[in-house]
């Protein structure tokens, strides 16, 4: 008995569909409806004090009214907005912290070694995970073995004697 042909091409171009590389992340909108996160609440429109000292227009530069999360997010934990200026210098109350992270030395290109170290590793963890017959979010099972077991860790600390009044009772 012979597979029809159109049988046959059917699964041929349904195998290529799965040969498409999307990474690791298969993120996918739940619905058809809008995304929240399109939508960012802008400040309120304020009256300047003096309409001589308002900055000029730039081209692709910011507005006022902008939302700035960042800021906002170190604001609201009572920091300074200040201190994301990367050429602010930082506090004198920082002082202890900042010696005792940098004691064995600071390398200059962390980010840009650890970007790429994490670059390989997605691209070896994703060499099997091109073949797929339904979508799945591979992102997990790739970095499990790096992935803490937040039970496991509070068990470790209650046994050290470390108290955790915020975590639940083991079970």
């Amino acid at each position: 008995m012979r597979m029809p042909r159109a049988i046959l091409a059917l699964t041929l171009a349904a195998a290529v569909a799965g040969c498409s590389d999307i990474g690791l992340r298969n993120l996918q909108p739940p619905g058809p409806g809008p995304d929240e996160f399109s939508v960012l609440p802008v400040k309120p429109l304020t009256q300047p004090q003096d309409y001589a000292f308002l900055p000029a227009p730039t081209p692709g530069g910011g507005n006022l009214t902008d939302p700035t999360p960042q800021a906002d997010a170190v604001i609201a934990l009572g920091g300074s907005s200040a201190a994301l200026n990367p050429n602010t210098a930082i506090p004198s109350s920082d002082g202890a912290l900042v010696t005792a992270s940098s004691r064995y030395g600071v390398p200059s290109n962390t980010r840009e070694v650890t970007a790429q170290e994490d670059a390989e590793f997605r691209k070896r963890k994703a060499r099997f995970t091109r073949l797929r017959l339904f979508p799945v979010d591979r992102y997990s099972q790739a970095y499990k073995r790096q992935a803490l077991d937040a039970d496991a860790q509070n068990e470790a600390a209650r046994r050290q004697g470390i108290e955790t009044p915020s975590a639940p009772p083991g079970g």
